[in-house]
């Protein structure tokens, strides 16, 4: 796939003419390893992965490590980047798999039950309906990172169990199992801070 850049310069641009350029072409001088074009991918997309980093880890810290690895990584393989969809999904990609090779590397999961024995705990969605998207994600970051981890994959990602149990190395029971405690830890936290607010 040929990809029309309308003007191609080989000397350093501003700013502006940076702040300018498509993302097409941003792809293009990356792939001709230009700093400049590197801190501007990153700027415009820096904002947006954060958000998925931190849904993964306990805290800012390791997001933001997650997501420096992450970018790493975007430029290795930006060469790979066809063009075929979003590019900011196919940099979601790597970083949802840079955080989950960050988990996976610093933690395993603790306590897994099988499904059998794990118990089902329906949402009560006026509580949720009531919290904004960032005390939600507060509460979420409160979880332990195997909960947490099922709970963005499967509710926030939309990964199906057995996709999850590929990613993560463990039994679709597993995923299910650890996904009913997610759902119930996070109940219990907000019953907990709905009791705190009356």
């Amino acid at each position: 796939m040929y990809i029309y850049i309308r003007s191609f310069k080989l000397y350093p641009l501003t700013v502006k003419e940076m702040r300018a350029l498509t993302e097409a072409e941003i792809v293009q001088y990356c792939l001709q390893n230009n700093a400049s074009a590197q801190n501007e991918l990153y700027r415009r997309y820096a904002s947006k992965m954060i958000g998925a980093c931190l849904r993964y880890t306990k805290n800012r810290e390791d997001a933001q490590d997650v997501l420096q690895d992450g970018f790493v990584k975007v430029f290795i393989h930006l060469k790979s980047f066809k063009g075929e969809g979003s590019f900011e999904g196919w940099i979601k990609r790597i970083m949802i798999n840079t955080a989950l090779k960050h988990y996976r590397k610093n933690l395993k999961f603790k306590d897994e039950v099988d499904i059998e024995t794990a118990y089902d705990i329906g949402f009560e969605n006026q509580i949720v309906s009531n919290m904004s998207a960032a005390e939600l994600m507060i509460k979420v970051q409160q979880m332990p990172d195997g909960y947490r981890t099922i709970f963005n994959l499967y509710v926030i990602e939309g990964y199906q169990h057995n996709e999850i149990g590929e990613l993560l190395g463990i039994s679709e029971g597993t995923s299910k199992s650890q996904l009913s405690r997610a759902r119930g830890y996070l109940m219990n936290i907000l019953k907990g801070n709905r009791k705190e607010k009356l």
